[in-house]
């Protein structure tokens, strides 16, 4: 069937070069050739969030408004999830070069904004269709219905009747020879209009090599919707027609497509159309052929491996779409909660056969969404309790919502964490294009709330953890909290103890729950006050307590006493702060090896070893030294030290009473034993021990010597060694000393009973009158 006539609508298609354009990088953008349309994608980097195409003819340039694209046969889509920008065009657009309906040139501009700057980037392409056209072509897009049908197509019998005679009469009557068109509503024939008229309400026809093309944007004034098995329909019906001489020409345009929104049931989106969209046409020879793809491509292996299901009901086609099926996109939202909706880009191909055998192939363009589909995260604690670290996994996090911070008992921090803190966080991806967090903080991190469980009588590590998660890019955020706890056995404290020359060091770890329990040296607590008044040298701050503890000083044990050293014994309490109970102990033992020592025990013992090699006379010996009683000889000797160890109130020790202390004195002599007279004997050594009298608090009530404390012990070398009587007082210049601490602890003072002034007014006369030998005293208690 050949036209004799000019649609208007062909142009000279000659390129128009641009002359200022860029060079679009090719990763940036994607053009393909489709059955039956041409597709650029470019990526919204480059174009910004507003992009704009033009198309180019030899005529000019066409710039593709959203107006302009439903009449042109121009589709453009932007696709924020996927960040690109989408340009479909019929191969029967407005300005595509098309020859003999196998070749179609498209030349188009896109204009991109760069900081302020239009830059316009030249994209062109050569498509050729690898499916052959059929009799009749429909294309339901996302904005026009485009129908094309062979041009040597004669009668169209599938149309009723009554309708096609309506039309013939009518065309006969007002026929010219001008192309002109009748539009039908239904059962109501509009009044004819020529194509110039029908063009300028939006309106394409063209007429190519050998098909006639028909496009129109919905909702044009003369469609009308119909309800097709529940089904809404949009349906123009147009009639071609123009009288040549007595012959009439009449072309039947039908374009229908179904306006059915997509519905959610059960995990998939639903689509439907009738299987029969044309009402003008009687019946359907065969059953429909359904076809599905995604994104403009048809897929090839079947579509029950897709999760994709087809039935038919009631002569209504159900396209059902799992929600996460692939090809599909998903985008998170904050509203409260935590939700996702998904965006499937249906394609659906159609083919039917009339009663003729003529078939009509048909497709769509339609995007499905589910609603908004709650997506709630899940933690769950992975700590293993040996390791003494909690694990807390954050799982189901979307692809698009990232963890930005990590709030740890009110305390946040911003993700990712440094590798200097003691807590750190690691993403794990998942295949089904989710992911989660694994955070791990240890029990003792300063971070984590420890606190004493009476009724588990273990610590409890507590942690609150509430995880801000963002939608990206900057989308909003939700808010995910939960809380662990562990319990750990609450051990009391253990020192660290090390040996030196002169003392034993203790060194003690702080721990979160160490208040549980105080330190204790015997029966009073180790404060500064305390450490200060026996001399030991403490340091305490929130990392360790040190304490060195000299010897001699109060609170060691002293064991296997020779000449050739002891064992010297300290021992440190760890008490129950609430009930005082002894919960733990350090002892610690070292061997000392001091050339010279002396021990004021809080017993009322005094134990010296002496170096008399300064102090031997000519020819004496140690063995032959003695105390002031010369029966008290040493316990061991060698060639020049002696070992004494005697009771206080023995070996003629005097007493001397000061204004807060007593000190009990000796002597070491060299004597011939067993001689009677004592008046040619040598003084070489003197020896002191002075307590403090508010230590003494029983002295004088019970008869018994027993000191709060040890005593202060003086081991004095005399200058020269001059024969002296016993009961004369010596010169002393070379004096070994334990200190002497400068405070008793806050015990108070014991009050003498009344009884027991008489003694210590008896002890105070002897003491003015000169020294008082513990052998001939009076009041034998000392």
């Amino acid at each position: 069937m050949a036209f004799g006539f000019n649609l208007g609508l062909a142009l000279l298609l000659s390129v128009c070069l641009c002359t200022k354009c860029g060079q679009i990088p090719n990763e940036l953008h994607h053009m393909e050739c489709h059955d039956r349309f041409f597709v650029i994608d470019v990526d919204l980097s480059l174009t910004g969030d507003v992009p704009h195409f033009e198309a180019v003819v030899g005529t000019g340039v066409y710039p593709i408004t959203e107006q302009y694209a439903a009449v042109c046969g121009y589709s453009v889509s932007v696709f924020p999830l996927q960040g690109h920008v989408e340009l479909r065009a019929s191969y029967f657009s407005c300005h595509t070069d098309n020859i003999d309906d196998e070749v179609f040139k498209f030349h188009f501009n896109l204009v991109a904004n760069h900081d302020g700057k239009e830059v316009t980037y030249a994209l062109n392409k050569t498509c050729s269709p690898t499916l052959p056209w059929s009799p009749k072509e429909v294309t339901c897009e996302m904005n026009y219905m485009e129908v094309s049908v062979r041009s040597d197509v004669t009668c169209p019998t599938g149309t009723k009747q009554d309708d096609w005679n309506a039309a013939v009469q009518t065309a006969y009557t007002l026929a010219t020879s001008d192309w002109q068109v009748i539009f039908q509503r239904g059962e109501e024939q509009l009044m004819p209009m020529n194509l110039s008229d029908a063009r300028k309400q939006g309106y394409a026809f063209d007429l190519t090599e050998r098909r006639l093309v028909f496009r129109t944007p919905y909702g044009q004034p003369d469609s009308f919707s119909i309800e097709v098995n529940d089904v809404p329909v949009e349906v123009v019906h147009a009639t071609l027609f123009s009288r040549q001489s007595w012959v009439v020409l009449l072309v039947d345009l039908v374009a229908a497509c179904s306006m059915y929104e997509g519905s959610y049931d059960g995990g998939y989106m639903v689509w439907k159309t009738p299987e029969l969209l044309n009402p003008l046409v009687s019946e359907v020879h065969d059953n429909t052929q359904v076809n599905i793809g995604v994104n403009g491509e048809l897929v090839e292996q079947p579509v029950e491996e897709r999760g994709y299901v087809i039935e038919k009901h009631n002569a209504t086609v159900e396209i059902h779409i799992p929600y996460n099926a692939e090809g599909g996109h998903k985008k998170s939202l904050v509203i409260g909660d935590l939700y996702e909706y998904y965006i499937f880009e249906l394609y659906l191909e159609q083919i039917s056969v009339d009663e003729d055998h003529v078939d009509t192939r048909l497709r769509f363009h339609r995007t499905l969404a589910t609603p908004l589909l709650p997506h709630p995260v899940f933690t769950e604690n992975r700590t293993i309790h040996d390791e003494h670290v909690f694990t807390v996994y954050l799982g189901d996090v979307p692809e698009d919502v990232a963890l930005t911070a990590v709030a740890l008992n009110g305390h946040t921090f911003t993700a990712p964490f440094t590798n200097a803190s003691g807590y750190n966080i690691a993403k794990v991806v998942h295949p089904n294009n989710t992911h989660g967090y694994t955070l791990t903080v240890p029990f003792d991190d300063p971070v984590v709330v420890q606190q004493f469980s009476k009724e588990n009588a273990a610590m409890k590590h507590m942690l609150v953890i509430n995880y801000t998660l963002t939608v990206l890019p900057d989308d909003g955020s939700y808010y995910h909290q939960t809380s662990v706890m562990a319990l750990t056995d609450a051990s009391p404290p253990e020192f660290e103890a090390v040996c030196s020359e002169f003392g034993i060091s203790f060194k003690l770890d702080h721990r979160p729950y160490d208040y549980l329990w105080y330190i204790g040296i015997g029966s009073d607590r180790l404060t500064p006050q305390l450490a200060a008044q026996h001399n030991y040298s403490m340091s305490n701050d929130s990392q360790s307590l040190l304490l060195s503890v000299p010897l001699y000083t109060h609170g060691y044990e002293y064991k296997d006493i020779s000449l050739k050293g002891f064992l010297g014994t300290f021992e440190i309490l760890v008490r129950d702060h609430e009930t005082s109970e002894v919960q733990r102990s350090t002892i610690k033992t070292c061997p000392f090896t001091p050339t010279e020592f002396i021990m004021c025990s809080t017993d009322g013992r005094m134990t010296v070893m002496a170096d008399l090699s300064s102090s031997i006379p000519r020819g004496e010996i140690p063995a032959r030294s003695n105390l002031v009683n010369k029966y008290c000889g040493p316990k061991e000797v060698d060639d020049t030290r002696a070992l004494f160890t005697f009771p206080l109130n023995s070996c003629g020790s005097t007493v001397k009473l000061g204004k807060d202390s007593v000190t009990y004195e000796n002597e070491i002599f060299f004597s011939k034993k067993f001689q009677s007279d004592s008046s040619n004997v040598v003084a070489g050594v003197k020896l002191q021990c002075t307590y403090l009298l508010s230590g003494l608090h029983r002295l004088f009530s019970v008869y018994k010597f027993e000191s709060d404390t040890v005593g202060l012990g003086h081991v004095v070398h005399s200058a020269h060694s001059t024969e002296v009587e016993l009961q004369e007082p010596m010169a002393f210049t070379a004096v070994l000393q334990t200190p002497l601490p400068p405070t008793r602890r806050s015990r108070p003072a014991y009050r003498l009973p009344g009884q027991q002034i008489k003694v210590f007014n008896y002890i105070n006369n002897s003491l003015k009158k000169g020294a008082v030998r513990s052998s001939k005293s009076k009041a034998n208690i000392f």
